[in-house]
């Protein structure tokens, strides 16, 4: 990381992060309204926008239905995120129902966005590969051409003494990120 210090990155970019720790404080509906309309600007090819987002606040019982989709590696911290998220991908193209083999792609700018938007409002998000994919699908009952991506937890930020463990020692870990080197080439 010290070859990234070098560089000035947006303090948005900086500040980002995954933390398993939660406020209790709530998110309002306007806010997460606020950080999906980050994520609809995303680039997409041809324009197609194939990102589509199912969300519940903390405390309702769609929150109850998301949680239980998720693996149990994640349901004891993310049980105390304001908001959980569904990241979904339409597999075709709306214009003429071939394949868009770049929708994966731009879902992942449109779940970039969104991070970054919540980060300008103080809201953190922490993306999760470790749902089950195949209850998400029948319990959001997804047509055939709708694939889950990831899911994804809100809210501000929490104390990470509040965590039980393994958590709270990933949550003080320190950040790292691979040297430019190992994934930049100039040609």
């Amino acid at each position: 990381m010290e070859n990234q210090k070098k560089y000035t990155i947006h303090p948005l970019l900086e500040k980002r992060w995954s933390p398993r720790s939660f406020s209790a404080e709530p998110v309002s509906a306007e806010d997460v309204n606020k950080i999906f309309a980050g994520a609809s600007w995303a680039a997409s090819a041809m324009n197609e926008q194939p990102w589509q987002y199912v969300y519940a606040l903390r405390g309702t019982p769609g929150f109850d239905t998301l949680w239980a989709c998720l693996l149990p590696g994640n349901q004891p911290w993310a049980k105390k995120a304001a908001a959980l998220f569904a990241s979904l991908q339409r597999n075709t193209y709306e214009k003429n129902d071939k394949p868009n083999r770049f929708a994966l792609h731009d879902v992942g700018m449109a779940n970039a966005q969104l991070l970054l938007q919540a980060g300008a409002k103080g809201i953190y998000g922490h993306l999760m590969g470790g749902f089950d994919s195949e209850k998400l699908s029948t319990v959001l009952n997804l047509k055939e051409n709708v694939s889950p991506v990831c899911m994804g937890a809100l809210g501000y930020l929490g104390e990470p003494d509040d965590l039980e463990e393994p958590y709270r020692s990933r949550e003080l870990a320190p950040r790292t990120r691979k040297a430019l080197e190992e994934f930049v080439t100039k040609l």
